[in-house]
């Protein structure tokens, strides 16, 4: 992540509140459309007609002169920029990784265009619009606001109320599933097994909600609906 303010110039922002603001969203855009919102969750939609903001899918390795740039916003010009390996008209597999960074612009946009203005000085090299406020890289996501971006992405996605009603749905309950009750997968590439397995049970889900099977399983972990060791009972 770069930007043009200062990194310091973000606070701290508890969990708790950026659920808070993305279900806030959720709802804005249900009053807006007269209809309940339902998995997936319509990133587009809340973005170009409820936010206002326009999104392009561009080389951005070209534009920045370097790999691994995802996205970036200009909050000036209300514009998001998506790099063309995730578009998924090209590249299905992707779907889940472009959806989540169009979700984690809009945590930008939410959380914190307040706090950073773009450079007009670069206008020439980025279409008279300036030096994007945020570039997002995906090598950087230790950086707090890039985390408050990540987490706001994973609510907006997987709001909790769909995710537990889609589960009992599916599940008939909301037990949660054990890790050693699922028949382990081999792990490739040296990932750890027990996120492999995780994975592969947490995609149906996944594919409901169109995220990768990794940020579910993320999401159904933190809900307590799975679990790697099964919890002690006191009788």
């Amino acid at each position: 992540m770069s930007a043009r303010g200062a990194i310091s110039d973000v606070p701290y922002v508890p969990e708790v509140r950026i659920e808070r603001d993305a279900d806030a969203l959720i709802a804005e855009y249900a009053h807006r459309t007269g209809a309940p919102v339902a998995g997936p969750v319509p990133v587009e939609d809340i973005l170009e007609l409820h936010l206002g903001l326009t999104f392009a899918i561009e080389d951005l390795a070209v534009l920045f002169g370097t790999d691994g740039v995802l996205g970036a916003i200009w909050f000036n010009e209300k514009l998001v920029r998506i790099d063309t390996r995730l578009d998924p008209s090209e590249n299905p597999s992707r779907l889940g990784r472009y959806r989540f960074t169009l979700a984690h612009e809009i945590g930008h946009w939410r959380l914190h265009r307040t706090y950073y203005r773009e450079d007009p000085m670069q206008a020439a090299l980025f279409d008279g619009r300036g030096q994007p406020a945020v570039v997002c890289r995906a090598s950087e996501k230790k950086i707090p606001v890039e985390w408050q971006a990540d987490t706001f992405a994973s609510y907006l996605l997987m709001p909790k109320a769909l995710v537990i009603s889609a589960w009992q749905g599916w599940r008939g309950n909301l037990d949660p599933v054990i890790l050693a009750d699922l028949a382990p997968v081999a792990a490739a590439d040296g990932r750890d097994p027990a996120d492999a397995t995780l994975d592969r049970f947490s995609k149906p889900l996944a594919e409901r909600f169109e995220v990768s099977a990794e940020a579910m399983r993320i999401r159904l972990e933190k809900l307590g609906l799975m679990m790697r060791e099964r919890p002690n009972t006191l009788f």
